[in-house]
């Protein structure tokens, strides 16, 4: 938690000062009400008291109690401003970081876990902040204070207090000692419900369609019930807490009340009053210690579960990503459009086996190199290493003659026209979703979108919706269909102009014709830009200068679709799988 409060900046802890101030301020005040509170009792109880006296120092009392509320008003505005700003800058740190971490990073957390760091343990954290500046400063000076107050105003009645406030510390430590470990399993159990809820969601059709509501409903409702049971053992635990303080505290207020009235009755006439009046000061202040240590009691409640939402927070902001930007902006001019694999391996992060060993080829500037194998065999893995999802553990890729590691990410992504193997859209446009991202260069025109939409032969489905290039695509592009989606992506990647396109099976949602024609038309658009497909369909990469073939992520064969027929015995199956002997030879 401390760790995480360090970045509170400066103009936060002139307010937590100025909040410390009004605190003391407060305090102060309310620890004068019993003096006053005395002073009228003694005014009472002497013969010939002027009624004046009484209401001068019942207006004091009364200026005491209204300066208490100011400042406490006040103390709660700096809280709230400063948990809300501290909590805002969290969440953009947060974000910040999830965005430069590679896929290494987020299989680690888990995205449901990522989600949670960033909604409720922020939350909990905000509510610490909130109202541990009102509490956890507030309680320990009015205690310490009130202590000074009713030192050596009576023996007994400070033993008793002593007792009581011993009490109240060894039934928190006993409450903390078993709820303390329940925290932090609710933080997991809640990534776990977020989890279960996220996976029904997306996969929605799907459940529907194998009748699975039931079995999605039970999973959740054991999640459910699973947090819901900690949750209701840490409030239990709270819940005891709660009543014990205000047995405490009613029971100290009378065992003060009972033995100062034992002494009282022991006492000569003149000491009755200063005894009495004593006697009423005296549990006044003891009121406010015990009210003291309520205060920490309802922070201890916040405090555990804050301090594990913290240390996750933590986690994440002090997580170092496993990509690491290079220095280089541009490569070798002459070798622009290039890419070369040397003897490239790779296992993913944990992994015993590699997913690919020892892979080598080269595509020059305006090739179209292709990717075939079966499933499994490591092409979608591959060519995320030309981006740097991944680091390569052995080998180099090169980019225009430079190592992928020595570029700023920024400028080897502006060389990149990615194309996913599931089409990703997002909330807003048409036009807005093709001209998605920076690429270092000017945002593409109208006429630009328009041109990369017609290659990508989105223009008849886009020009029949009813506001056409400005109609509205739903988050994950739910009000379009997956061929329209996959058009769409592809147009994305033709607007930003690159050197590269990478098509990761990007041709799978078409049919057969508009695959064909698609294809001429990006070979046309792309005349000079270098291609790199994964397809499963051999009629998508038959014309491609340079196949490479994948089997357990070791390259089987490289050539021509006429070459592999008769060199590869693994293309050759795939290929008969597909096409008829005549098709092959055409």
């Amino acid at each position: 938690m401390i760790k995480l409060l360090k970045r509170l900046k400066m103009a936060e802890w002139v307010q937590v000062f100025a909040s410390l101030i009004f605190i003391v301020a407060q305090v102060w005040l309310d620890l004068r009400l019993p003096d006053y509170m005395s002073e009228i009792t003694k005014l009472t109880q002497i013969p010939g008291g002027e009624i004046a006296d009484i209401w001068r120092a019942g207006a004091k009392m009364l200026i005491c109690a209204l300066g208490s509320v100011v400042s406490a008003t006040a103390v709660g505005f700096f809280a709230a401003r400063i948990a809300a700003s501290f909590s805002q800058r969290i969440r953009s740190l947060l974000f910040s970081k999830v965005d430069s971490f590679s896929m290494e990073e987020i299989n680690r957390f888990s995205t449901d876990s990522l989600i949670t760091r960033s909604t409720n343990d922020i939350t909990q954290v905000q509510m610490l902040i909130t109202m541990g500046l009102q509490m956890l400063i507030k309680a320990p000076i009015m205690a310490a204070w009130a202590i000074t107050k009713i030192a050596g105003k009576g023996y007994a009645w400070t033993v008793e207090t002593g007792i009581t406030v011993g009490i109240m510390v060894a039934v928190i430590g006993t409450v903390m000692m078993f709820i303390m470990p329940k925290f932090k399993k609710m933080q997991v159990l809640t990534d776990n419900l977020n989890r279960v809820t996220r996976e029904n969601l997306t996969g929605l059709r799907v459940v529907r369609a194998y009748n699975a509501e039931n079995f999605q409903e039970e999973k959740f409702e054991e999640a459910n019930e699973e947090l819901t049971a900690t949750q209701l053992y840490t409030n239990r635990g709270m819940a005891i807490m709660q009543p014990i303080m205000g047995a405490l505290m009613s029971g100290l207020s009378l065992t003060i009340y009972w033995t100062g009235a034992y002494f009282i009755n022991g006492a000569q006439a003149m000491d009755r009053l200063t005894l009495f009046s004593n006697m009423v000061v005296f549990s006044s202040y003891a009121v406010q210690v015990i009210m003291s240590f309520m205060m920490m009691v309802m922070i201890f409640i916040l405090l555990p579960r804050a301090a594990v939402s913290a240390k996750r927070i933590n986690e994440v902001l002090e997580t170092k990503p496993a990509i690491i930007d290079g220095h280089k902006e541009n490569g070798e001019k002459e070798l622009e459009g290039t890419v070369e694999f040397k003897n490239v391996s790779f296992r993913y992060p944990g992994a015993a086996d590699y997913i690919l060993e020892n892979v080598s080829f080269s595509g020059g500037k305006g090739e179209t190199v292709a990717f075939i194998g079966s499933t499994g065999s490591g092409k979608s893995t591959l060519i995320s290493l030309i981006p740097r999802f991944y680091d390569a553990t052995d080998g180099e890729i090169l980019v225009d003659g430079v190592n992928v590691k020595d570029y700023t990410q920024e400028a080897l992504h502006n060389k990149i026209g990615y194309v996913p193997q599931k089409a990703v859209m997002f909330r807003g446009t048409v036009s807005s979703n093709v001209a998605f991202g920076d690429n270092g260069k000017e945002k593409p025109l109208p006429e630009e979108i328009h041109s990369a939409v017609r290659t990508a032969q989105g223009s008849e489905f886009v020009e029949k919706m009813e506001k056409q290039y400005d109609s509205e695509i739903a988050q994950g592009g739910t009000n379009i269909s997956g061929g329209q989606k996959q058009r769409l992506a592809i147009a994305r990647a033709v607007s930003r102009k690159p050197e590269i396109y990478i098509f990761d099976d990007s041709f799978s949602a078409l049919d057969y014709k508009t695959d064909r024609v698609l294809r001429t038309a990006l070979k046309k658009e792309s005349k000079g830009a270098t291609s790199l497909i994964v397809a499963q369909r051999i009629g998508t990469i038959m014309d491609a200068d340079q196949i490479i073939v994948l089997d357990e992520g070791k390259v089987v064969g490289k050539g021509t679709h006429r070459e592999l027929l008769q060199t590869c015995e693994v293309y050759k199956e795939i290929a008969m799988s597909q096409l008829s002997q005549e098709e092959l030879i055409s």
